[in-house]
Order: C-alpha cells, then sequence, then structure tokens
C-alpha cells in the first residue's frame, strides 16, 4: 500500500513538473498592418493611453509609461511588473514590436513571441482606438519618451506557471469593431466600461473578468473586490450599479461627473488605485454615467 501512496505521489509530481516547464506558445500577427499617423490620431491616442493604460504602466514618481509592480495580482501565483511602454530600444515595448504585434497584442494578449499575457486584453476594442494608441505610443510625447529602466522582471512561481499553461487562454482578434456614435450615449458608455476596464476592478474578482462579455462577468459592477491602495493600504470597490442603497443609483450626471475627472464623490473623496479620468472629454464620461443608470441594480453593500 506504501508503495502506491509513493508511485502515486511521484505521478503528481511529474505531473506538476511537467505542466509547470510547458512554455504553451500562440500563433502571434501574421497579416502587415501600419498605423495612420494624424495630429488627431496622436490626442485620440494619449487621452485612450492615459485611460486604458495608465493604470497599469503610468509610473507617477516619474510621471513616464515606465511600468509598475502590479500588487493587485495574487501573490500565490509569483511577481508581476508592467511593461516599459516608452520608445526605450533597451527596456520599452514599441521601438520592438510591429504597428500588427502591437494591435494583436491588445486584441488578444498574445506577445510577438507566443506568450499570452492573461491581464492585457481588449478584444471588444475598435480598430480606429487601437490605431491611435499605436501612433501615440511611437510619438516623442515627454511620458513615452524613452527611459531605459525597468522597474521590475515578471516572475511566475510553480502556481502561477501551471494556471498560466493549463487555464489562461487567449481570446480570438474579432475584426471590424467600430467605436459607437456619440449620439448613441449607452453604446458609448457600455463601450468605455469596457475598454476603459471600470468593470475589471467593480466586480467581483480579477480572475473571473469576462473580456468578451463583460456584462457576463460575476457581480458586474457591483463592486466588493479588494486591491491594493496607496502605502498598501486595502480599498474595496464601490458599487457603481444604479442601486440607491448600495451604488451609485442616487448620483445626478454631475456629481458623477466630479467624481470620475476629478476623484470627489458626494460623501467621500476617491482614493488609488481609483484614478481620476481627466483626459476623457465630459460627453464620454456622460455617456459612461447613461450606460450605468441602463443596467440592473444589485443590493450589494461594501465597506468605503
Amino acid at each position: 500500500m506504501k508503495n502506491y501512496k509513493w508511485l502515486a505521489a511521484i505521478s503528481i509530481m511529474m505531473t506538476a513538473i511537467i505542466i509547470y516547464s510547458c512554455k504553451t506558445k500562440f500563433n502571434t500577427a501574421k497579416a502587415g498592418y501600419k498605423a495612420t499617423s494624424t495630429p488627431r490620431a496622436f490626442e485620440r491616442g494619449k487621452v485612450l493611453v492615459y485611460s486604458i493604460c495608465a493604470g497599469c504602466h503610468y509610473n507617477r514618481s516619474v510621471n513616464k509609461f515606465i511600468g509598475n509592480k502590479i500588487d493587485d495580482v495574487p501573490e500565490i501565483i509569483g511577481s508581476v511588473y508592467s511593461a516599459n511602454l516608452t520608445r526605450s530600444k533597451s527596456h520599452g515595448i514599441p521601438p520592438h514590436y510591429s504597428d500588427a504585434e502591437l494591435r494583436y497584442l491588445l486584441k488578444t494578449g498574445v506577445a510577438r513571441d507566443g506568450r499570452f499575457i492573461p491581464y492585457m486584453l481588449r478584444p471588444n476594442m475598435a480598430e480606429e482606438d487601437l490605431n491611435d494608441i499605436i501612433v501615440y505610443l511611437r510619438s516623442d510625447d515627454p511620458a513615452v519618451a524613452a527611459a531605459d529602466t525597468t522597474v521590475g522582471i515578471t516572475h511566475y512561481n510553480m502556481i502561477g506557471k501551471t494556471f498560466m499553461n493549463t487555464t489562461a487562454k487567449p481570446l480570438p482578434y474579432i475584426k471590424g469593431v467600430k467605436r459607437p456614435s456619440e449620439n448613441n450615449p449607452v453604446a458609448l458608455g457600455a463601450y468605455l466600461v469596457d475598454n476603459i476596464g471600470c468593470f475589471h476592478c467593480h466586480s467581483k474578482s480579477l480572475i473571473a473578468i469576462n473580456y468578451l462579455h463583460p456584462d457576463q462577468t460575476k457581480g458586474y459592477m457591483a463592486g466588493g473586490m479588494k486591491l491594493k491602495g496607496e502605502n498598501g493600504v486595502s480599498i474595496v470597490a464601490s458599487n457603481i450599479t444604479p442601486d440607491k442603497n448600495t451604488g451609485i443609483g442616487n448620483y445626478t450626471q454631475a456629481q458623477f461627473l466630479k467624481a470620475i475627472k476629478d476623484g470627489e464623490a458626494p460623501d467621500r473623496k476617491l482614493h488609488p488605485p481609483m484614478p481620476k479620468f481627466q483626459k476623457l472629454s465630459d460627453n464620454e464620461v456622460d455617456a459612461i454615467y447613461a450606460y450605468i443608470l441602463s443596467i440592473p441594480p444589485q443590493d450589494n453593500a461594501v465597506k468605503k
């Protein structure tokens, strides 16, 4: 009997080692693509990069997109650092990626070497917005000008590698997505909530996000997720459904605008990791507000 137990233990260990050491690779971009650079594309790209990418990649100590340690990734899988997005030839991503590879990475999470990066996904992003993000990352704007540095190297432990190689899978490249018209505020708001990533933090769990169908994410927009704030202080994400008792159903449009752009809610100041989305237009924030009012209210009281 003891021999059988030892054999079973060895079998489990060997399986874990195989999974751990397996380097799963996926198909990456093959088709040629070149972003179209215009002054408008640069300005729009800057708004998008600050609104979408800054939460992870913008280092406020130097005011540049050199990356950060991602404290909200569970430590049980290892240490994760966001990449340097500046034009550094030694440390930055943009100089080493073609426009096609950057676009594919943003949509599917698959890097140019075939690795899957599970937290870098925007499958529903419009082609024009992808274009504008790439234009900005290729620009000489000070925030993305070359900075030859790194804040750290991502390292997955055995548990992290097992998860990555057996559970995490890339998403399909959805072609032809268009940005909704500003004349349809609810549709535009849904698009922004998806691509800015509001539902990532304001839902139940980071590991249960439905990137393809955001509104099917568990606890969608009802808050409760524990995040790391300033100086490592725990922050619980708010319920931002239109529930009048536990959500933001009593916010006026003006109050919502002030909360999103200035970090001042009617009853309190908002703190990191909640950023101030000062580069979004008032119309875009109003569209997010219109969309939130259209989703089902969820009665979920979270600690403020």
